[in-house]
C-alpha cells in the first residue's frame, strides 16, 4: 500500500518547491519519487523538494552543518542532489519559523545547514537575506551554446557553493528570444554541471548607487526556472566583475517570477555575498508517494 506523507509548497519568486517535514530522517526518497513528486502533470509540481531534517539525523548534516540544528536536504526536479539553493533556502526558513520549528527574532539569526556548508539567515524586508558566504570567480571562460543565439558566447565560472556560468548578452531582445526550453551546451562541459545565466545590464547600469540587471536561467537538473536564488547571487558577481573596482556593492536583479537583492559586504577577512528576497507558503496537503 502507497505512503501518504504531508506536504507544502512553497516558492520564492516564482521558484516553487514541495516542502517535506521529516525531523526524524525516517524518509528515504528514490529519486524517481523526487521526479514523479515535481512532475506538473502526474504530480504536485515543482522545481525541486525541500526535506527538513535535522542535521544530527542524516549522515550529510553531522560533518556539513554541525551547529545547525536543521538540515535542508534539497533535490532537483530530477531526483539529484544540490549543494545550495537561495530561493529555497528562504522557503525552508519561512516554513520552520511558521510551523514553529524554529524562532527567528526581527534582530536574530537563523543557521541552517546545506550541503554547502552553514548558511545563516535574517528577516529583511524583502522578506530573508541569507549570507551565502564566499565566492570563486574561475579563471577560465566556459563557451556556452543556446538555442536563440546565432554565435556561442563566453561564460565567467562563478562558484557561490554551487557551479554557475553566467553569459553576458547584448541586449532585452537576446535575452527574450532564447530558447531555454533545450538545454544550452557548454565547452568544456564543468565536471559537476552548472546553472547557467544569461544576463542583460539596466540602463542605466547604476541607478542611485545600485546596479540593476535582468536575467534567465536553466537550472542544472531541472530547466528553465522563474528564479534561481543562487544564480541570481552569481548574476550579480559576474557583471560586478565585469564592470571593474568602481561597481557597486548592492544589485537589484529581475527574473520573470519577481525582483531579488544582492550585495556584498565584509565579514572579517574575507566579502561574503547577500542574497535577499520574499518567500511564500502556498498551501498543505497529503501525498501518496508513487
Amino acid at each position: 500500500m502507497p505512503q501518504t506523507i504531508a506536504f507544502t509548497k512553497g516558492h520564492g519568486t516564482g521558484n516553487d518547491f514541495v516542502v517535506i517535514a521529516d525531523p526524524d530522517g525516517e524518509l528515504d526518497l528514490s529519486d524517481d519519487q523526487i521526479a514523479v513528486l515535481c512532475d506538473r502533470r502526474f504530480g504536485i509540481g515543482a522545481d525541486g523538494v525541500l526535506r527538513v531534517v535535522r542535521s544530527a539525523a542524516i549522515g550529510e548534516g553531522v560533518t556539513a552543518a554541525a551547529g545547525a540544528e536543521w538540515f535542508m536536504d534539497y533535490r532537483n526536479a530530477d531526483g539529484s542532489k544540490a549543494e545550495m539553493c537561495g530561493n529555497g533556502i528562504r522557503v525552508f526558513a519561512r516554513y520552520l519559523t511558521e510551523t514553529g520549528l524554529a524562532v527567528l527574532e526581527t534582530d536574530g539569526s537563523l543557521p541552517i545547514g546545506t550541503r554547502a556548508g552553514i548558511k545563516t539567515l535574517t528577516r529583511d524586508a524583502r522578506g530573508f537575506e541569507v549570507d551565502l558566504g564566499s565566492w570563486l570567480v574561475e579563471p577560465d571562460d566556459v563557451l556556452v551554446r543556446a538555442r536563440g543565439l546565432e554565435v556561442p558566447r563566453p561564460g565567467l565560472g562563478i562558484d557561490v557553493g554551487n557551479p554557475h556560468v553566467v553569459v553576458a548578452l547584448s541586449g532585452t531582445d537576446e535575452l527574450d528570444g532564447l530558447d531555454l526550453a533545450v538545454r544550452p551546451q557548454m565547452h568544456p562541459e564543468p565536471a559537476a554541471g552548472a546553472n547557467i545565466e544569461f544576463v542583460v545590464p539596466r540602463d542605466p547600469l547604476v541607478l542611485d548607487g545600485v546596479g540593476g540587471i535582468r536575467m534567465r536561467v536553466f537550472e542544472r537538473g531541472v530547466g528553465e526556472t522563474l528564479s534561481c536564488g543562487t544564480g541570481v547571487a552569481a548574476a550579480a558577481l559576474a557583471v560586478r566583475h565585469w564592470a571593474g573596482p568602481a561597481a557597486p556593492d548592492s544589485w537589484t536583479v529581475d527574473v520573470p517570477g519577481g525582483t531579488l537583492g544582492v550585495r556584498v559586504q565584509r565579514v572579517g577577512d574575507e566579502p561574503h555575498v547577500l542574497l535577499s528576497g520574499p518567500a511564500t507558503l502556498v498551501y498543505s496537503g497529503e501525498v501518496a508517494l508513487a
